[in-house]
Formats: structure tokens, sequence, C-alpha cells
């Protein structure tokens, strides 16, 4: 008796109803409650307290297997040894009257043998109705015999209505009832402690506790399992299983089975349809909805009342509890969710979630939730599904959750379709795929160009395959998809997409095909007939604009001429992607990131059209072009598998400009020879890996990185210097490695090809790096060309083959300045060039300014050459900062305060007693230490933190700050 838990008052109740049976006065004593609550435990707790106290006993354990044979149970407790079996005819006593009778005076001569007697009647709700009854009546007569009769009864909120219990029309003072219920927590919790020691964690009590609800045959059985299983259990470091197959005897599933079985088919199928359908029972704010039917009532055929009460009665058990998320009731643990679904066979778990669509489909729920149900049925063969699981993929797709998509596509595949219709879903799902994997998708494209009959149909299928096959690196078969297309030359504007995506295709290729194509791209713009389409116009001005062919003027007007038309719209996409290049080449920043934009989000553009990888590394290119090497980083980790090689190259070239060294060796190492192999991408990735190698001190591998991109790009050109720098980069190298004479052929060729295109960013950096590489007054001359262009000063180089872009020629609607990024490097030569012929006073003012740039844009490695320029050339060592508020003199604040405060330079002057000219020259370097350009930015600047690698002072350098304070004296 001591074992049992928290059951005092029972047995206390128990012990006073003994001592009155001792007494003379017999009484019925009814232990009621659900499965599993120690109702049989305290049977045999009664029996053992009559043994211990001198009384008869007698018990019987009912069953259903005796409920046909009327008074087996009375037999059996009466006459244990061989029962009693009644010589009466049945016919001549249909009642069972005589037998009842006999049955009845048996007792009483057993209570007049002496002792008291204690009956002990277990499970009476499973024995026979003669039984039942002929019970009931001795309970009424057991007032004058020493007789206790102790009775337990299952007593639990069934789905099935449940008959009159055991006690109905006894009236209250012949029977003393005692309701059984689950643990409460202490008690449970000592149960789980007695068996794995007082140190077990809170966390794996708690887990045993909840996946029994507290009931004590559910967490006798889960123990005895773990002991077996994890005899370890209950440290920290263990995990309560989740699953049945991880218990062994497997005591806890026979126990959940018990209870089940125990509450009837109708429960049983009920719980199991509430484990395996989610949210079936519906949340609890939902469940009182008036004309609201209840989803686990509409599948398993159940009264929708008593299905609600059911659940309320489990939840207060605590073997249900509402998601705290969705709000929805499950069973409280997962294991005890599985152990209710264990041995539900396959068909059954089908049937389920196949009444469970129909029921939503007919309720008119979202086609998600029907979906989710279709998926776990197996192909359904009605049109209807098909349909409903293509809506569910369309709502996951706006929702974002690809995945899911996914799935209902590949459902929708299982049921009958169309041949079109199938196609379309083949080419849909295959894009999705196609997120997490660059070639994924490619034998479902395949399919569906198969059952493609129209070549309008089949060509952008194609396309789709052949981006798909180029990012697995086999753009010589992407362009065979292509050749094989019946029906495309007779349409032109099918042959100009078949043309634009070759071109496309042919830029990843590793031999010949891109100057194949290119001929034909320039064969087809040549022709004498019809205007050639605009998008292969900008395909082919693209080509030589990445050769550095042709001036970025010209390239940018021609494409602002061809992009006011309306194009087909096959062929917009490629118009803006080619359009989108060249602007980011000529530095029109803005109008790029317009065009990319507009064409990976207003045109709803494919990943699986080759268009999507440009505008990406269009995005990139911006954002590097800007200096801006976070938003760097965050595309390439955004953008996925997709144009893989690229994006990391792009990543590496960040994680060097900031520093990083030892990340973007793991970066690039992570790019294999299948990631590696032909093409631009492939130049753009050795060429960043030249630049980590470069950095780290390896110049010879560096320098092989920077020649192996000199082999050609698109149209079969090598980049020009404003896609790839890869001359300048490997002259910088040859210089290093003490080989001037081609170090200087490098250069001179490189500016040669930068003073074609134009622009004072490729200009500036070509300059810089010829004067690196000439040395002499002749060094200092062309790097200080650079310095002044890049600042803006100058209208291109005081002597050279071509006549650069000034800034005032604008390429693009709103071009922007990107210059700083490569004033710092051409400030940091200039100011070395200065240092190393004897000028170190002169070089120490660029070399700051360089510094103060570098630590402006988050440019940690050229912030360091230049820190390290300044102390070679004799400036003192600091740690103050070079930007922002701190970085600012006594009287630079001074002036910047009264400037703030609204001052014009003149009563600056006259209250700080100072030159004019000094009050310009402080406040134009407080516009530089705090990254504006405008009086009126100072307020708001004065109390800024000091910016980071997203700030840009724009184009114009020292000069123009100092233009800007000189004129702010004119208010």
């Amino acid at each position: 008796m001591a074992s049992l838990h928290e059951r005092a008052d029972a047995l206390a109740l128990l012990s006073a109803e003994a001592r009155r049976a001792r007494a003379g006065s017999g009484r019925l004593l009814l232990f009621r409650g659900p499965t599993g609550t120690g109702r049989s435990a305290l049977v045999r707790a009664s029996i053992r307290h009559g043994a211990d106290h001198g009384m008869q006993v007698l018990s019987v354990s009912c069953s259903p297997e005796e409920s046909g044979e009327p008074l087996a149970a009375v037999g059996r407790l009466l006459c244990p040894a061989a029962g009693c079996v009644p010589d009466d005819d049945p016919a001549t006593d249909p009642g069972h009257r005589r037998h009842a009778d006999r049955l009845w005076r048996l007792l009483c001569s057993r209570a007049a043998a002496g002792s008291p007697l204690l009956l002990a009647v277990d499970d009476v709700h499973l024995a026979d109705p003669a039984s039942r009854r002929w019970l009931v009546d001795a309970a009424r007569r057991l007032a004058r015999l020493p007789v206790l009769m102790v009775v337990t009864e299952r007593v639990q909120y069934d789905v099935t209505p449940p008959a009159p219990g055991f006690s109905h029309g006894l009236a209250p003072s012949l029977v003393r009832v005692h309701t059984c219920g689950p643990l409460g927590r202490p008690a449970a919790e000592a149960m789980v402690r007695s068996v794995f020691g007082p140190d077990t964690d809170p966390a794996w009590t708690d887990g045993c506790v909840t996946a029994s609800a507290g009931n004590p045959l559910l967490l006798s059985a889960l123990l005895d399992d773990l002991r077996v299983v994890a005899p370890a259990g209950g440290r920290p470091e263990s995990a309560l299983p989740e699953t049945c197959a991880d218990l062994y005897p497997g005591a806890f599933v026979a126990a959940v089975t018990w209870w089940l079985d125990s509450a009837g088919q109708e429960t049983a199928a009920v719980a199991r349809t509430l484990a395996e359908v989610k949210g079936c029972a519906g949340r609890a704010d939902e469940r009182d909805i008036p004309g609201r039917e209840c989803l686990l009532a509409a599948v398993t055929g159940s009264g929708p009342a008593r299905v609600l009460g059911w659940t309320t009665a489990m939840t207060r058990l605590g073997l249900l509890r509402p998601d705290p998320v969705e709000g929805d009731l499950r069973f409280a643990h997962p294991l005890l969710r599985d152990a209710v679904l264990d041995g539900w066979s396959h068909e059954r778990r089908e049937a389920v979630h196949r009444a469970a669509a129909d029921f939503r489909y007919r309720r008119g729920d979202r086609a998600e939730q029907v979906a989710g149900h279709l998926l776990r049925t197996g192909p359904v063969g009605l049109p209807r599904s098909a349909g409903t699981l293509l809506d569910a993929a369309a709502e996951a797709t706006r929702a974002g959750r690809t995945g899911d998509a996914a799935d209902y596509l590949r459902g929708a595949l299982d049921e009958p379709l169309t041949p079109g219709r199938r196609a379309g879903v083949l080419v849909e799902l295959a894009t999705l795929e196609s997120a997490s994997e660059p070639s994924g998708g490619i034998p479902r494209l395949a399919e569906a160009l198969r059952l493609q009959e129209l070549p309008r149909e089949r060509v952008p299928t194609a396309v789709a395959l052949g981006t798909a096959l180029t990012r697995r690196g086999e753009s010589g078969a992407a362009l065979d998809v292509l050749r094989g297309l019946d029906g495309v030359r007779e349409d032109p504007v099918l042959a100009t997409t078949v043309l634009a995506a070759s071109a496309l295709f042919a830029e990843r290729d590793g031999g010949g095909l891109r100057g194949t194509v290119g001929a034909a791209l320039r064969a087809a713009c040549g022709s004498g007939g019809s205007p050639p389409s605009p998008t292969l116009q900008a395909l082919l001005l693209r080509y030589e604009a990445a050769a550095g062919l042709v001036p970025a003027e010209e390239a940018m007007r021609t494409l602002r001429r061809l992009t006011t038309g309306v194009e087909d719209p096959l062929h917009a996409p490629y118009l803006y992607g080619a359009a989108a290049s060249v602007a980011q080449w000529a530095d029109a920043l803005d109008w790029a990131d317009r065009l990319a934009a507009a064409g990976l989000a207003g045109h709803r553009m494919s990943p699986l059209h080759p268009v999507h990888d440009l505008l990406l590394r269009v995005r990139i290119d911006t954002a590097a072009a800007r200096g801006d090497f976070a938003r760097v980083l965050t595309y390439a980790g955004e953008d996925g598998p997709a144009a893989a090689c690229g994006l990391r190259a792009r990543a590496v070239l960040a994680l060097v400009a900031t520093n990083r060294l030892d990340e973007a060796r793991r970066l690039a190492d992570g790019v294999g020879s299948g990631d590696s192999e032909g093409g631009w991408e492939t130049s753009s990735f050795r060429y960043a890996r030249g630049v980590l190698r470069a950095a780290s001190g390896d110049r010879h591998g560096a320098l092989a990185d920077f020649l192996d991109c000199g082999r050609g790009g698109p149209g079969g050109e090598p980049a020009g210097p404003a896609v790839m720098p890869w001359r300048s980069a490997a002259a910088e190298v040859q210089w290093a490695l003490e080989r001037p004479r081609e170090a200087l052929a490098l250069a001179d060729e490189e500016y040669r090809l930068a003073a074609v295109w134009g622009t004072p960013r490729v200009v500036g950096r070509a300059l810089r790096v010829l004067g690196e590489v000439t040395g002499g007054r002749r060094g200092l001359e062309l790097t200080e060309q650079a310095v002044e262009l890049l600042r803006g000063t100058s209208s291109g180089p005081a002597s050279g083959p071509t006549a650069t872009m000034g800034p005032e020629r604008a390429l693009g609607p709103e071009p922007e300045p990107v210059l700083e990024l490569e004033l710092a490097p051409a400030l940091l030569s200039h100011g070395r060039l200065l240092t190393a012929a004897g000028h170190p006073r002169r070089a120490r003012p660029l070399l700051r300014e360089a510094s103060v740039i570098a630590e402006r844009l988050g440019a940690a490695r050229l912030l360091t050459l230049a820190q390290d320029a300044l102390r070679v050339g004799g400036a003192r060592s600091g740690s103050a900062p070079l930007t922002g508020e701190a970085s600012l003199t006594g009287s630079e604040r001074r002036v910047a305060a009264l400037a703030a405060d609204g001052r014009t330079n003149a009563e600056i002057s006259a209250l700080l007693h100072v030159a004019r000219r000094t009050v310009e020259t402080h406040l134009t370097s407080t516009y530089r230490k705090l990254g504006i350009q405008r009086r009126a930015d100072l307020a708001g600047a004065m109390h800024a933190p000091a910016a980071g690698g997203t700030a840009h002072r724009g184009a114009g350098g020292c000069e123009r700050q100092a233009l800007t304070a000189s004129a702010d004296d004119t208010r």
C-alpha cells in the first residue's frame, strides 16, 4: 500500500469501510476512474488489507470474454474453485432468478461462517449484465451483513455514449464512491526520480511526465522501457526518445494500446485520426463557432458534440494540449502521439487523409489546407486533385515557401494531367528545384520539352533547359538543345530569342563557342534585310564593350536609343540584361540597378532564364563599384547556387578588400573544378583568386591566374579594363617580381584600352598602374594625372593616345560618382612615389587622404597599406580615428560648431580671430572627415558615428570640398 502514489484518501476510505464491515454493517465501496489511473492497484490493496485484518477475501476480475455467460462473474467470485453451474433449464428459468437466489444464499452462508467477508470485483463494467444486476441488488442488502464489497469501474468520457454506471439507481447511503485521476506533478516526478535517481535532469523528468500525462499505467510502462533503453538517462546530455521505435521492449506502446482498446473502437479511431491529421480538432477559438463542423468528427463519422466532449476531457486529463504556436489540439508529447499511431496501417492513414481532403474541399478551405492531405493519400485520380495541388503551389510560391510549393507540384504530377499542363508543371517544378541545386530540374525540363508541340512553347522551355545545362558546365549541350528546335527560323521573334540565349550560353564556354556565336550576332546585325532587333544590337554592343572596343559614351548613347522602344516580351529580358551590364561598366550605377530590378522583379523572370544570372551579377557589381562590401557579401549569400562561381568571385574580392583573407581562402577553396570550368565566369574567379594570392604573398600563383584571364571573354576577346582589370593586376605583380619590361607592356596595353573606353574610373586606374611601373618623374606625372582625374579636376591625362571623358559628360540617366574606390589607391601610389623621390612632406597629405577614404569605405587592407606608407614617410603613428566627429581637431570642432549654428565664414573668422582662408581649410578637412559635402549636413553629422563601408562622399575629393566651403561664405 505504501507504493501507491497520491492514493492516501482512497486507502483511508477503504480502512474505514472495512472497520464498518467487521462491525457487522456492510456497504459498497466503488473506485471509479479512467483507464490506467490505478483502480486495479486499489483492488489489490483492498485484498491485502482484508487478509491482514482477518477477513475472508473473495475476488474476481471481469473480462469481456465472459460477458455472454449469465452470472459468470458472480459465479467465479463466490465459487472460485469450480464455479457455480446452474442445474435449472434456461427455458424454465428465463431470468436466472433461481440461480441468482442460490448465489445470494451462498454469500449469506459465507458471511455467517464466522469472519467478515470482503468481495473484490475489478472492472465491473466488463461483467455480464446478469452479474451486474446481481451485484447491484446485493449492494442494497449489505447493510445487515458483515460484508464489504469493493468494486472498480472504468468511467471516462468516450465518443460512444456510455451505459448507466454501476451505482446508477443506488441510494447514496448504500455506496461510497472515490474517483481516481492522474497523478499530480510532484508524485509523477517522484516516480521518475525513483528510477533514475534524485539528480535526474528536470527536462528529462518533464518529458516523462508529459508523455504519460501523469497516468500511472502509462508512466510506469514508459519507465519500464526507459530502464532498458536508457539506463543512464536523466542526465543533462541525454534526450527522451520521440518515437516508439527507440523504446524496447515496448511496454509503453502496449499500455497506450490497452488504453485505446478500453475506450472502444470509435474513441480509438478518433484518437488515431487526431494523431495523424494535424489540426483536425481545430483551434480553441474556432470550436464553438456555430455552424462550423468539426473536421475530426466529419472524418471519423462521429457525433460532433461527443468528439468535442472527448477532446475537452482528454485536455483536462493532460493527454491533449493546445499547440503554443498554432493553437490546435495535439497529443501532449511526440512519443505519446507515436504510440497512439503504432500499428495503424498505411492504408487506414491514407483513407483518413482522403476523407479530410474531401471534407476541406467541400467546406471551402484554402488550397494548401486541402493539398496537405492530398500529399499523404497517394494519387487520387481526380481532376480536381491536380487543380487543388497546383493552386496550393501558387499559394506557397507567393508566400516564399518554395520547398512546400515543390512538394505540391510533385504531387500534381502523380495526378492525371493533359500533356500541355503537365509540361507547364514540369517547368515550374524544375525552376523551384534549381534554387537549391544549380543544375537541378534537367530531367524534368527535358520531359517538358518532349511534351510540348508549339514552337513558341518549346523555345522558353529549351532556354530554361539550356540555362540548367550551362550552370552544370555543359554550354555545348545547351547550344545543341537550341539548335535542335524545329520551326524557329520561320519566326523572327523566336529566332532572335534563340540567338540571344545562345550568346549568353556561349559566355560560359571555355572553348571556341564564344567566337562562333559572336560572329552570328555580327552577321544578324549586319544583314541587309529588315533592321536588326534592338536586343541583338544590345548584345553585340555588350560584346564590344566588354572587350574595350567601343567608347563608353558611344555605348551608352546607343543603349539609350535601343531601350526607348517597345520590345517583344520574349526579347525584353535580354535587352535589359545587356543594357544593365554596359551601364554598370560605364559607372551609371543607378540606371544599372533600375534595369536589374526591372528585369528581376518587373518581368517576373524565372531563375532558369539566362539573364537572371546576368542581372544578379550586375546587382552585386554595382554594390562592389560603390565600395559597399557588406552588401556584396549579403548578395553573394542570398543568391545561392545561381551563378555560384561568379558570385563567389565577387565575394572573395570583398573579403580581400576588408582584409579577411582566411575567409576569402576558405571561400575560394570551396569552388571545385566543376564550378570553375570554362567561360567568362571562370575568368572572373581566376581574377579574384589572383587578387587573393597577391594579397597573401603568392606572387607567382597570382600572376598565373591573372594571365589566364586573358584567354578570352565574350565574343572571343579578352575582357577589357572596364570589366576585369587583369592586365593592371598582372603588371603590378610583374613589377613586384622585378620584371619591368613585362610589367610596362601590360600596363601600357591596359591604358590604351582604358583610353578607348574613356570613363574616369577605368582611365584613372590604368594611369595609376602605368605610373607605378614607369617610375621616376614620368611616373609621378602619371599618378598625379590619375589623382586629378579621379578627383574630377581634370578632363583627362595631359598626354596620351586618346582624350578621356571628363566627369561632366555623364553616362546614362542620373550617373553617380564611384571614383573614391580608385582614388584611394591612386593617392597611395602617388604618395609612395613622392616619398621615394625625397618629398615625404608632400606625400603625407595624400596618404592621409587615402587613409580617410579607406576607413570610410571599410577597405581595411587599403587602410593598412596607407598607414604603412605614412610611417615610411616619417609620419607619427597614432591610434586616433581618421573619420567621424572624434577625428576632428579642437580648431576644426570649434569652426564646425559655429558653421552648424548658421554662421558664415566671415562671421566665424571674426569670432575666432583667424583668417577666412583658415576657416575654409578647417571646413574642408571637416567635410572630408565627416563624409559630407554640404554645410547643411554639419548639424546631423557632428553627432553621428564614423561612416562605415556604405558611406560615399562622391567624386570631387578635397578640392570639391574646398570649393563648397568657400562658396558657403557668399551667404
